[in-house]
């Protein structure tokens, strides 16, 4: 869960700049979201393969 919370906590840090550049047109708020949906999308695909691990190697639970 705790990676779980970072990826919240990236998201909502990046609604600022995701306001300035739709909003505002700033171009260098759109290089950061550009870089933090990258930091997401890793993220994200650690999760996934985390889960996957643990899918994999413990008993099925029924």
């Amino acid at each position: 869960m705790k990676k779980f919370e970072e990826i919240k906590k990236l998201l909502a840090s990046l609604e600022v700049d995701a306001e300035k550049f739709y909003n505002k047109g700033n171009s260098a708020a759109g290089t950061r979201i550009r870089k933090g949906m990258q930091d997401l999308k890793n993220m994200a695909q650690a999760i996934r393969l985390e889960i996957q691990d643990t899918k994999n190697t413990e008993p099925a639970k029924k």
